[in-house]
């Protein structure tokens, strides 16, 4: 079970991916047709204006279309075959869900409690997707129609049909079942969702008027749950979802940034919903002050190599807030230590809430820069300044508590230990695998770490299932005891492994979508090789419908 949830928090992470570029893209547009900027150009009759407001339009399609963004992102991480194939009757499936809903709605709306003739937004409980009007169920109701219909594809796609029903095999059978599995998804989200969205309205008032010890417990929750996976359930309900705000608080924030900017009343004050997206802070600040400790605490004769390995970790985490790479370097050498690190967090955004810091800051510091700090400069310069001191202070903090824990308890993290610190140079790793560049064959360095991989993982007949978030491979093996050491893993450039029975995350990096691809050709390959050899074996011709 927790393998299913862990998968399917990775593939939550999909679409995510997509939107720190369309929200520099509206951030940029924001601040450069702002008059405090930028002057006479934001004349809304000129050209200058006109085509900023285009480019800007153009970024909001992400932000608007978010609960169709998350219901085809799922099955790119979920469907076990033929993901492309999983993806369109996903799309066409949540489309006929919400023809349903809007139908029922328009007919039986009193039996439900829904006034389907109002307005969308507001208070309605109403929205539309696709030109499609229906119930509001953000990304929730996305999210679980999506997991339903890839959960049909996973047991139904490869079913063999008589001969006489070849034509609705495979993506048609899907879509058939699925038809029918919306009629009755659709009557029970009328009859169910709306008790929920007052449950959701109740909760937005409870962690708003909890203040800064719901911020706090929103951020520790977020860091504490990383080991697991879990942590999308954490943010992404509240930055991309209806918890806190009614379009989320990613969505909202630049739709009110411009008037934002215009404003005088401290921010904190006009959307205070935006304490609930500080983790980033912990990115950004705290993973500087962690990664100086590792490398002050390190052996003399190591701290180069250590600084190799914590760099590009360390801006990674920074710039983008993909905190794995740097994390995972202690996670499990010393779990308590990464529970200081979500105690620290949540305390610092706390504090930076506490003083009046709100906004959309679960990200890295690009994020921070192009859709907060520059934006907010003026009006709100006060602000930047405190949560950026705040910051700096708890960066020192960090590095003192973190500096003092690895020495006093003796962590033997990178660079302490007496084991050699292998870090391999590009040379190395082509002498190692034998690629001598112009002169040897074509096979590049992500195709030979991904046959290792399989390897470390009991080779392709052990592997179950095989999926990845932002920057682990998920797998599931049919035999964990196949499975091979944490060093060895290491040595094939993997940051650490993490084993739970037959469920598996190899900790990779940002580059984990691609290796999962060189996998998955690698697993195809080898079953369909053992395919032809049964069929050889069994005497029997392929099939030249097939």
């Amino acid at each position: 079970m927790l393998s299913a949830i862990q998968r399917l928090g990775g593939a939550m992470f999909t679409p995510v991916l997509l939107f720190p570029f369309v929200g520099i893209l509206i951030g940029l547009s924001i601040v450069l047709k702002n008059p405090v900027f930028v002057g006479d150009l934001a004349d809304k009759e000129g050209l200058y204006y006109q085509v900023l407001k285009i480019i800007e339009e153009g970024g909001w399609t992400i932000f608007r279309n978010m609960a169709l963004l998350f219901a085809i992102g799922l099955p790119i991480g979920l469907a076990k075959t033929a993901h492309a194939r999983a993806v369109m009757v996903v799309l066409v499936s949540y489309l006929t869900f919400n023809y349903f809903v809007n139908a029922m709605g328009g007919f039986w709306g009193e039996f439900f409690g829904v006034d389907f003739s109002q307005a969308i937004g507001g208070t309605s409980g109403l929205t539309e997707v696709a030109g499609i009007k229906t119930l509001d169920t953000g990304i929730f109701g996305a999210i679980i129609i999506s997991s339903l219909i890839t959960w049909i594809h996973n047991r139904t796609f490869e079913k063999t049909l008589p001969a006489y029903l070849g034509i609705f095999q495979g993506a048609s059978f899907v879509a058939m079942l699925s038809f029918f599995a919306m009629i009755p998804a659709a009557w029970l989200t009328l009859y169910i969702w709306p008790s929920i969205q007052q449950g959701i309205l109740s909760l937005q008032t409870f962690m708003l008027e909890s203040g800064s010890f719901g911020v706090w417990l929103y951020t520790f929750l977020e860091r504490i749950l990383i080991p697991t996976g879990l942590h999308h359930f954490i943010y992404t309900p509240f930055v991309f979802g209806n918890i806190a705000t009614p379009n989320g608080i990613t969505a909202d924030w630049f739709m009110n940034l411009e008037s934002f900017t215009q404003s005088s009343t401290a921010i904190k004050d006009l959307f205070p919903a935006g304490g609930f997206a500080l983790h980033g802070n912990s990115k950004v600040f705290g993973c500087v002050g962690i990664a100086m400790a590792m490398y002050a605490t390190a052996k003399t004769e190591n701290r180069k190599k250590v600084a190799a390995l914590l760099i590009p970790a360390t801006l990674t985490a920074m710039l983008v807030g993909i905190t794995e790479p740097l994390e995972f370097t202690f996670l499990f050498i010393a779990p308590w230590l990464f529970a200081i690190h979500a105690l620290l967090a949540g305390t610092m955004a706390m504090m930076m809430y506490s003083f009046g810091v709100v906004g959309n800051m679960g990200g890295g510091l690009i994020e921070f820069v192009t859709g907060n700090w520059i934006p907010l400069l003026g009006n709100h310069t006060s602000m930047v300044v405190t949560q950026i001191l705040i910051g700096l202070a708890f960066t020192l903090i960090y590095f003192v508590t973190f500096k003092f824990l690895i020495e006093k308890f003796d962590v033997q993290i990178a660079g302490r230990g007496d084991a050699d610190l292998k870090l391999h140079t590009k040379d190395d790793f082509n002498k190692k695998h034998g690629i001598t560049g112009k002169g040897g064959h074509a096979v590049n360095p992500l195709q030979v770490q991904a046959a290792e991989t399989l390897d470390g993982l009991g080779g392709t007949e052990n592997i179950v299932e095989l999926s990845n978030c932002a920057t682990r491979l998920r797998v599931t093996v049919a035999d964990p005891s196949k499975v091979a050491s944490r060093e060895f893993f290491m040595n094939t450039g993997a940051v650490n492994v993490v084993t739970n029975g037959q469920a598996v995350q190899v900790i990779i990096g940002l580059n984990v979508p691609q290796l999962r691809e060189e996998c998955e050709k690698i697993v195809a390959v080898h079953r369909g090789e053992k395919q032809a050899k049964r069929e050889e074996d069994a005497d029997i011709a392929p099939n030249p419908a097939i």
